[in-house]
């Protein structure tokens, strides 16, 4: 992203957002960008798999049985919201209003997996998670095998 990248703009980005550089668009197509997040997983503030972290904004729009439930587990690098939705930001670019596409589609499917994720989470379940992003990020279309 450019220098003041929030400033200039909205707190999601979608599509030809102009603040994502060259460099930053091949990092992010590739999930480069998410390498960091590993000193956070060794520092034990997050883990590989669990509810990806989300913006404060957004995060008072759940419902606050949902924020209460989803929050209650430490934040993930990768779950099957970002499978499902790696590519969002392009679903956001096609969208007239990207900021309600979010709120009014793709915020409450994301919920409905995090919860799901929270109440039936299991090391063989954070494995075939892994797995699927891992097919996913090298370009696989169907994460489902």
């Amino acid at each position: 992203m450019v220098a003041d990248a929030p400033a200039r703009g909205p707190a999601i980005t979608a599509g030809g957002d102009r603040r994502i550089t060259r460099s930053g668009h091949f990092l992010r197509h590739y999930k480069l960008d998410e390498l960091p997040q590993l000193l956070d997983v060794l520092a034990g503030s997050m883990s590989l798999v669990g509810p990806r972290p989300e913006v404060p904004q957004y995060v008072e729009l759940y419902p606050p049985a949902t924020r209460d439930l989803v929050l209650s587990v430490r934040p993930g690098i990768t779950d099957e919201a970002a499978i499902l939705f790696r590519d969002e930001s392009e679903l956001l670019g096609r969208s007239s209003d990207p900021h309600a596409t979010y709120v009014q589609d793709i915020l409450p499917r994301k919920l409905a997996l995090y919860e799901q994720y929270v109440r039936n989470q299991s090391l063989t379940g954070d494995v075939l998670i892994l797995w699927r992003t891992i097919i996913r990020v090298l370009g696989a279309r169907d994460a489902e095998s």
